[in-house]
């Protein structure tokens, strides 16, 4: 395997240093550069190739948003992640769209070796280059809620309480509305009226909270945006009922609350890189609805036609460099074609998989549907055929 090679920009003397300290146990698998100014680092790029870009976001002359603008337009390979305070709001939504990720900062050691680690295990896994030059034209991807950041930071905490949790939720009172209102609806069919973040991630869990925050966010970011033949509301029911059928058949097969919750939050985001095409290139977005509705052509391959990817290669590249757990990007990756999977086991891809193929069964009676084919050669690998009858009256 290539060694990845990777620069760190920072301003600060000391903070390289302690990088450079940090990182040397990586020095056999990293070959690792580290420069003091954003313009050096385009210079540095400009003489050779890095995979992987760290940027902090505060710096003098030029910084981290305006950097990596210039290394997305200049090298649209490179992975472009950022470290930001909690104060700088103004300056992430200025580099939206050319910051694959986002770290606070100060970033622990671990955490700053766990991102830089999955971003290359990511390019490894999802090396297509015609995903990552897709991605790299794209000037609207959905970024990682601040909201959703601050809950995992809680949750590692072991002894956190419900309340806390529910506190941080509730200081976002869009998302806390929009959160009562679907826990409140007849999707969880709950048996009494919920009132607060609190009550719901009682009734809920704290893993299915922390999924709907992710999904609400991801969706709510391109509400506003004209996209012709393409409805959210529609994905967004879509990947409901696929979330909530993946989570049962997750607790049908396993009883495992872990992957349980892995397949409801896969389920959530499986179909998100249609978002991300739709809203980036809505005029080819069409044309692959068209070969889909006019001509029966399977989704993947109308959308391989148009774009070279399809909306699982999207969005399992991106969601990857989000930081999710690697079952759940693995589903939303593969869940279109489950075969590649190295492991051969029942897992969040196996549960959303059939989940997303038996929903699609149940639209199937839309005149603009086309069935989606759950792959019977991976489901008799796994020893799992008969249970797919089964499935359905889970769903």
């Amino acid at each position: 395997m290539n060694m990845k090679r990777i620069l760190f920009v920072d301003d600060e003397t000391l903070v390289l240093q302690g990088l450079q300290r940090m990182l040397r146990p990586l020095r056999n698998e990293w070959e690792m550069e580290f420069v003091d100014s954003g313009a050096k680092a385009l210079e540095r790029m400009a003489q050779s190739s890095f995979d992987v870009v760290v940027s902090d976001m505060r710096m003098p002359g030029m910084n981290g948003a305006e950097l990596l603008g210039e290394v997305m337009k200049r090298h649209p390979k490179t992975v472009r992640l950022i470290l930001s305070g909690h104060a700088d709001k103004d300056l992430i939504l200025k580099c939206v769209g050319s910051t694959h990720q986002y770290l606070a900062k100060p970033c622990d050691a671990e955490a700053l070796k766990a991102t830089v680690l999955r971003a290359a295990c990511v390019e490894n896994t999802l090396r297509d280059e015609k995903t990552k030059e897709l991605v790299a034209r794209m000037d609207r991807l959905p970024s990682i809620p601040s909201l959703y950041v601050q809950m995992v930071e809680a949750l590692h905490n072991p002894e956190v309480t419900l309340e806390e949790v529910g506190g941080i939720i509730a200081k976002d009172m869009a998302m806390t509305a929009k959160i009562l209102k679907l826990v409140n609806s007849a999707f969880f069919g709950l048996r009494r009226q919920v009132s607060s973040p609190v009550e719901a991630a009682n009734y809920l869990g704290l893993d299915t909270i922390r999924s709907l925050v992710l999904s609400i966010n991801a969706f709510s970011q391109f509400e506003a945006l004209p996209l012709g033949k393409f409805s959210i509301e529609a994905l967004w029911n879509h990947s409901l009922n696929t979330a909530a059928t993946a989570k049962n058949i997750a607790q049908v097969e396993s009883g495992d609350p872990k992957l349980a919750d892995e397949a409801f939050i896969a389920g959530m985001l499986h179909d998100v890189g249609k978002l991300v095409l739709a809203s980036n290139f809505i005029e080819q977005f069409n044309r692959s609805l068209s070969l889909i509705w006019d001509e029966k052509r399977e989704p993947i391959a109308a959308e391989q036609e148009v774009f070279g990817a399809s909306h699982a290669d999207v969005g399992g590249y991106l969601l990857g460099l989000w930081g999710l757990p690697v079952p759940v990007v693995e589903a939303i990756a593969l869940h279109h074609s489950p075969g590649k999977a190295i492991q051969k086991c029942f897992s969040p891809l196996t549960a959303v998989h059939a989940a997303n193929g038996i929903i699609h069964e149940r639209e199937a009676a839309s005149e603009h549907n086309t069935p989606v084919q759950i792959d019977s050669d991976y489901l008799t690998a796994l020893g799992l055929t008969e249970q797919l009858n089964a499935w359905r009256k889970a769903a």
